[in-house]
């Protein structure tokens, strides 16, 4: 059995690129190529599908094939779709760009080459993540749980951060905003070959890892009854309100975060360059992102999940604030914008953690593993949501800074319904 040093750190890092770029880049990427915010919010919200309803297809990949084949074979389809991607990415003429009157109809094939992204990167975490497990014992299994969110922490930096410097350093160098995008999607199919060959190579064989073609129909029965059981829960609905609103106002405000930071301050944003934003929201906030949740982590498992709900419901709303004054104020110190959105982050993280402890709580019992998926898709889908008419408010209330105001409002969602399952978490 292989060391699994050799193996772990370049196979979190792969489950998190994709992830960043379908969600993050897809959204940068749009909105420097002149896409109108309202429709460029919808469409992207639209590609966190595949991680709504992945627990329909999870119990194939235990059904077909090993999880080992299902890693590799999702690797190479996401690297063939990068590559498509760097050829369906459209030309646009710079006074289409700098109009934003650039129509979605050009993002056909882009955004059906998202989507195959999706879907093959929500499968690979399915089958990573029981790889996972297969390939190592109980011991190596809480010995390296770290080590996989730290290279998953460090693939949000390379796909928030790296990529979109390079895709900002392009863009200036060039003066070509289309093809430094495609440059740079060509670089992320390049590295996504050689981790490919890297892991048909270096992927354990581990002798559980089979395919469980003879138990389809158990998996089938048991997949059905850990739904059922899932909808029999106590105070379900206080938990499907929390799952769904809890990040209600998070939500809304991530679509027009990167619109923002871009737009010039004619139009009511930052004006900042594409290098930096990717400087600003991929090193700066991810880092303080990290350590917001470490503590967040800390302080649950030092005064219980219960203590810290009101805490951390505020965490994850008062922050928000942050963006109300640069949108009034318009900042250009770089300094004090990356103090903004370190503020921000630290506070998305800690507050974060609430969410994640009740899920895990909420999963437990007999089907503690599915019922965690389904809490996942639910996650998934409490970001699509708001997402999706994010861009359509912000036009409808006339720009950035109402818009941000109307997210502190949103804020009251948010403690209404931590108030709500605050009654029925014990400890």
């Amino acid at each position: 059995m292989k060391n699994p040093w050799w193996w772990i750190p370049t196979l979190y890092f792969a489950e998190g690129i994709p992830y960043f770029i379908v969600n993050n880049i897809s959204v940068l990427m749009m909105t420097r190529l002149g896409v109108p915010n309202e429709t460029m919010a919808l469409y992207t919200s639209l590609l966190y599908l595949p991680w709504v309803i992945k627990p329909f297809w999870s119990p194939f990949v235990d059904i077909f094939k090993t999880k080992r084949w299902w890693i590799v074979v999702m690797e190479a389809v996401m690297t063939v779709a990068f590559v498509g991607l760097t050829l369906s990415i459209p030309s646009v003429a710079s006074d289409t760009i700098a109009a934003k009157s650039t129509s979605v109809s050009l993002f056909t094939a882009t955004l059906v080459l998202f989507w195959l992204t999706a879907f093959a990167s929500a499968t690979h975490d399915i089958a990573a993540d029981g790889f996972y497990m297969l390939a190592l014992d109980r011991k190596q299994q809480t010995f390296f749980v770290g080590i996989r969110s730290t290279f998953y922490r460090l693939s949000s930096i390379f796909g928030q951060g790296v990529l979109v410097m390079v895709a900002g350093l392009l863009e200036e160098r060039t003066g070509n905003i289309p093809g430094a995008w495609r440059t740079t999607i060509l670089l992320t199919a390049v590295l996504f070959a050689l981790i490919t060959l890297y892991h048909t190579f270096m992927a354990p064989r581990p002798e559980s890892d089979r395919p469980r073609g003879a138990r389809g129909k158990d998996i089938v029965r048991d997949f059905v009854a850990a739904f059922a059981t899932f909808f029999k829960k106590p105070n379900l609905a206080a938990a499907l309100s929390f799952m769904l609103l809890y990040r209600f106002a998070e939500a809304l405000m991530l679509k027009l975060v990167g619109p923002f930071f871009l737009d010039s301050n004619q139009a009511g944003g930052l004006g900042l360059s594409t290098a930096t934003v990717g400087f600003v929201n991929g090193t700066v906030g991810v880092a303080a992102l990290v350590v917001g949740g470490i503590l967040g982590g800390m302080a649950a498992s030092r005064w219980s999940l219960r203590k810290c709900l009101w805490p951390m419901a505020a965490a994850l709303i008062l922050p928000c604030f942050v963006y109300v004054w640069m949108s009034a104020a318009l900042p250009s110190n770089l300094w004090a914008i990356s103090a903004c959105v370190a503020v921000e982050q630290f506070g998305y993280g800690f507050g974060f953690q609430a969410y994640m402890l009740y899920l895990m709580r909420f999963s437990e019992g007999e089907f503690k593993t599915s019922h965690y998926a389904i809490c996942t898709g639910f996650m998934a889908l409490s970001m699509m949501i708001p997402g999706l008419f994010a861009g359509y408010i912000w036009k409808w209330v006339g720009g950035y800074n109402p818009f941000f105001w109307l997210v502190m409002a949103c804020g009251l969602v948010t403690f209404a319904v931590t108030l709500l399952v605050r009654r029925t978490v014990v400890e």
